[in-house]
């Protein structure tokens, strides 16, 4: 683990010294590697990690370090992260078609740099219909929790709703456990007991100093395929441009195993690949991209879990805690809560909030929508539209979870933490009139369940799809109709794992090494 050093005044973290990790505008122009990982994120830095034990690996980072950035490595600053808009913030905010403002992480260790830190595995069900190997998974997931995951200190507001959720029948209480099970839960986090954040990039002390190049602010514009003499097109190497705009060209060494695997997220992923020539082709046309594959399904079936929530004002202080508990019920919700700090996507706010946001959001969800291009710049976010609540069952599953946040709210366990004089309905009205999303707002909010979830829709930051299995890749991810180009990440998920994705998306960057080592370079071992 990463040495901590205590001083009188306060604890930190130190943070790695990578050998390995540098900005791109050091690297050669052209350089040849066994992999090429596209996309220092959730997924991407565990693979990297994995598969520098035999072999040698370029890993590619569009954003910066998220060492020496308190934004980040403190949780406390949790709403200034999202609330900072400058060009290089880890946290790159764009709004869905829908109206709903979101973001997208720009930074190592992608979206474990800027998400609540929660840590929950996927429901057992969800790794069988994968067709994943139960043992691996769970001994990537161990291999995760190893090295970032903690137990969160359960101070007095998130104990109340702990309590509350069991007084209103959310049950049986099962305790702290990583595990997915029907009832209330603590669950893991990557803050640890000073508040200090932990991230995926942390997962790079794993890696093969010798086997891993780490490029800081290297945009990848392309994907190239050589089609000469091959049945089918071959991926076999990147364009990436550095900070200062200049281009470099990586590309595979020979080899029948390497590949370039790209692990970009649920947007750009898609994205990459119709830049690359790999999408529709028609509307890869009108963007004068020459299409290398016509591949329809790429950027189809995007969903994003709608969130909604209510902010509870308390009479007294609360601490700073992002999610550390959750409900998980058996009609479809999961429902968790932050306290002193602003939960509301739509107007991020760095000022401490006093009381705390209870939320829900819903399983799969079933709606699902669409992603496009509109420049062919990779730094700007495509199109994307998830169509919440177009199915009705997503937003009954909202009606039955908000409905159980009022009971959590009126019980007596939460009491300590409501205002006596503050109806559900006064606190409905109030939610409903924050900034928190662009969509136009109705009278009988506070009436209508509804109309509550429909008006007040937010993301939780777990929209995936675009690259599906079946779909564009198959189920060892590679990318079907092209050889050696694989897609590991959210990208090619139908639903979202557990509760919150981000241990199962680490997990899956193990795990595909893991399932195909055997195959490659000979060795499953890297620790």
């Amino acid at each position: 683990m990463i040495p901590i050093f205590y001083t009188s005044l306060f604890v930190y973290t130190a943070a790695p010294n990578y050998s390995f990790m540098r900005n791109a505008t050091a690297a050669k122009p052209v350089s040849y590697y066994d992999y090429i990982v596209i996309g220092g994120g959730t997924a991407g830095c565990p693979l990297a990690a994995s598969l520098s034990q035999n072999a040698s690996v370029l890993l590619l980072e569009r954003g910066d370090s998220p060492y020496g950035n308190p934004n980040i490595t403190n949780s406390g600053s949790f709403s200034a992260e999202l609330a900072d808009l400058s060009p290089t913030s880890p946290s790159q905010r764009f709004i869905s078609e829908d109206g709903v403002v979101s973001t997208r992480a720009r930074v190592l260790g992608g979206g474990t740099c800027i998400n609540a830190g929660f840590y929950t595995r996927a429901e057992p069900y969800y790794a069988r219909e994968a067709g994943w190997d139960g043992r691996l998974v769970n001994e990537s997931y161990q291999w995760v929790e190893k090295k970032v995951v903690f137990r969160p200190p359960m101070q007095r507001w998130q104990s109340a709703l702990r309590d509350g959720l069991v007084e209103v029948g959310v049950l049986p209480y099962n305790g702290f456990t990583y595990d997915h099970l029907y009832g209330t839960k603590i669950g893991g986090t990557i803050i640890d007991q000073n508040s200090q954040r932990h991230t995926a990039a942390d997962l790079l002390e794993y890696a093969n100093p010798s086997g891993l190049t780490v490029l800081l602010h290297a945009s990848v514009h392309k994907i190239l395929f050589r089609n000469k003499g091959k049945a089918r097109p071959v991926a076999h190497g990147v364009v990436f441009r550095d900070a200062t705009d200049a281009e470099h060209i990586a590309y595979l060494r020979n080899g029948p195993k390497n590949e370039i695997i790209v692990s970009a997220g649920a947007l750009g992923s898609p994205q990459l690949l119709m830049l690359s020539g790999v999408g529709p082709a028609d509307h890869l046309k009108a963007h004068n991209i020459t299409v290398v594959l016509d591949q329809p399904l790429v950027g189809q079936g995007m969903s994003d879990n709608p969130m909604n929530a209510i902010f509870v004002p308390s009479p007294v202080p609360v601490e700073v805690s992002l999610l550390q508990v959750v409900g998980i019920t058996q009609f479809g919700s999961y429902i968790e809560g932050a306290s002193g700090v602003n939960f509301a996507g739509g107007s991020p706010s760095p000022r401490p909030y006093r009381g705390g946001f209870i939320f829900e959001k819903i399983i799969g969800p079933v709606s699902t929508g669409h992603l496009e291009l509109r420049t062919r710049n990779p730094n700007d976010t495509p199109s994307v539209t998830f169509n919440y609540f177009k199915e009705p069952e997503d937003l009954q599953r909202c009606v039955q979870g908000i409905s159980t946040i009022e009971k959590i709210i009126e019980s007596k366990s939460f009491s300590k933490f409501k205002y006596d004089n503050m109806s559900v309905e006064t606190l409905l009205n109030m939610t409903a009139s924050m900034p928190l999303n662009l969509l136009p707002k109705h009278s009988n909010t506070s009436t209508s369940l509804e109309q509550f979830c429909r008006d007040t829709v937010m993301t939780i930051w777990h929209y995936h799809g675009g690259c599906q299995v079946g779909k564009v890749v198959d189920h060892d991810y590679k990318v079907l109709g092209v050889d050696a180009l694989r897609v590991v990440d959210g990208s090619t998920f139908y639903y979202s794992p557990g509760t919150n994705p981000q241990a199962t998306v680490m997990m899956l960057g193990r795990y595909v090494n893991l399932t195909t080592s055997k195959y490659v370079h000979g060795s499953q071992d890297t620790e």
